[in-house]
């Protein structure tokens, strides 16, 4: 039985877009069962149109609070037979109750090198201001399991990129974003096969 992934969105979708890639090359031995987005309107959703994968909405301001959404979305990924999320720029914080339901199966790819450059706070544009402003020769991107805290769960894979001297934020998220393109495939790849436990 091949696996039945969800991913989740919030913004263009070059993630995906690399997972979208691997599956239909034959890379990755898995179907892409539903894209989530965060929003209406986001390009990732229209990659997925375009690929043929369901889609759906789930904005957290439909909903009285996120544990609520969370529950809708459990009851919807269920009846879908989802065996693995990934979270693929995906920006509303998880709560308790997805991550239980779903315990061990939900990986996220994060664009620094955990433990440093994590957590609340740091996503987009933000972490790569950061890794310059602490002077750093190296970063990159990590694929990590998610759990109740922000960036906190087992580490599964890492890819580093160098630092250079007279990159900006934009040329250092570039490099980075290259890296999640191989790394995120790769990871999702070896869960698929079951070389991950």
């Amino acid at each position: 039985m091949k696996k039945r992934i969800a991913v989740f969105a919030s913004g263009g979708g070059t993630d995906l877009q690399s997972v979208i890639d691997a599956v239909r090359q034959g890379e990755i031995e898995a179907e892409i069962a539903v894209v989530i987005g965060s929003k209406a309107g986001i390009y990732a959703l229209e990659r997925a149109r375009l690929a043929g994968i369901e889609t759906a909405v789930f904005d957290k301001r439909d909903f009285e609070n996120l544990d609520a959404m969370y529950e809708a979305l459990i009851v919807f990924l269920q009846k879908r037979g989802v065996d693995l999320i990934v979270l693929a720029g995906y920006l509303t914080i998880l709560t308790p109750n997805i991550v239980r339901a779903f315990e061990r199966k939900i990986i996220n790819i994060h664009p620094s090198l955990i433990p440093k450059y994590c957590g609340i706070g740091f996503y987009g544009m933000r972490v790569h201001e950061a890794v310059i402003a602490g002077g750093e020769t190296e970063s990159g991107c990590t694929v990590h399991y998610v759990d109740e805290g922000a960036d906190t769960g087992a580490i599964i894979a890492q890819t580093k990129v160098p630092v250079y001297p007279d990159d900006t934020p934009e040329t250092l998220q570039k490099r980075v974003l290259e890296a999640e393109h191989r790394l995120l495939p790769q990871t999702v790849k070896r869960i698929c096969k079951g070389e991950l436990q």
